[in-house]
């Protein structure tokens, strides 16, 4: 018998967490973070990490697991997310996974490629072309060989940017293609997915403005200052690469204003979210629902009587 895996899916500021906690008090349920902000220490503000006493209430598990200056691949996901799923279901609950990075949700569900070994060699040159044009120009070079894969990557997206342009010049293979061609180890799990979609538009907006505001009145500026002053970690670090984190630590560098580095999180954020609904729609057997209707609870609620059995 498989195995029932829940998981739910939505952009930045969509409401996850409230809606996971609510089917929490339903069903069952362990939730397990897919998030690749989330699992480092010390991010707190400016990932809306759920507070201390939320996660005491309903711990979160892939939460806090690494330190800042170390890096967390997809394959690290599918690694842990994997034994947190075993565990959940050794005590007969179902787990819940919850967030918003997509690369890690179709990892998991759909299989990791086996990719070309890294070449330093090949990322060198990368780097040194990267140094001179910029990684939005190295970005629109991956376009042109693989538009699929860089449709989903943020321009600035450097560490992925890279990894994707490797792929390419190592193998003349895109990494899409390689994705197609993985080996989708599902195995026992029955995965039921949740996709969170704010309508219309606009009042996404509204909720990341306003929650980005939240984060810098409460603080985040003085959790970047904190942050920078770790001797490992660097500007160029992996966990720096997340929205928000990226454009203050060049407002600390002198590199622009406050309002600007609010103001360009802003519009980092906004384009997150349009990626991640460009992931939300390719999603196949998703059920979709607006978490701000008054009855969204209950809709999903009675979705997952039908599916759970």
């Amino acid at each position: 018998m498989k195995r029932n895996v829940i998981l739910l899916m939505g952009a930045t500021a969509s409401g996850k967490t409230d809606v996971a906690i609510s089917l929490c008090k339903r069903f069952p349920c362990d939730i397990i973070s897919v998030d690749s902000a989330l699992v480092y220490r010390g991010m707190n503000i400016g990932t809306a990490k759920p507070d201390t006493a939320c996660l005491q209430r309903v711990p979160h598990q892939l939460i806090d697991i690494r330190d800042p200056e170390n890096s967390y691949s997809a394959g690290d996901f599918v690694r842990d997310a994997r034994a947190a799923i075993e565990v959940s279901s050794a005590k007969g609950r179902i787990p819940i996974l919850v967030g918003g990075t997509m690369m890690y949700f179709r990892a998991l569900t759909e299989g990791m490629a086996e990719l070309p070994a890294k070449n330093p060699d090949v990322r060198d040159c990368i780097d040194r072309e990267a140094d001179e044009r910029g990684w939005p120009s190295m970005h629109a070079e991956l376009e042109s060989h693989d538009p699929e894969i860089a449709a989903r990557l943020n321009p600035n997206d450097s560490q992925r940017i890279q990894r994707a342009l490797e792929v390419f010049h190592i193998s003349g293979k895109p990494m899409s293609e390689w994705h197609r061609e993985a080996i989708h180890d599902v195995g026992s799990l029955n995965y039921i997915k949740i996709a969170l979609t704010i309508e219309p538009r606009s009042l996404l907006h509204e909720r990341i403005e306003q929650r980005l505001d939240h984060m810098i009145d409460n603080g985040f500026e003085k959790e970047m200052e904190s942050l920078r002053c770790r001797p490992g970690l660097k500007r160029d670090s992996a966990a720096m690469r997340s929205v928000g984190y990226r454009q203050f630590w060049a407002h600390l560098d002198g590199d622009y204003s406050r309002q600007e580095a609010r103001d360009r999180s802003l519009f980092a954020t906004r384009q997150l979210a349009k990626r991640q609904l460009t992931w939300l729609r390719s999603e196949h057997d998703a059920f979709s629902t607006n978490p701000l209707e008054v009855d969204a609870i209950d809709t999903i609620s009675a979705h997952l009587v039908g599916k759970l059995g």
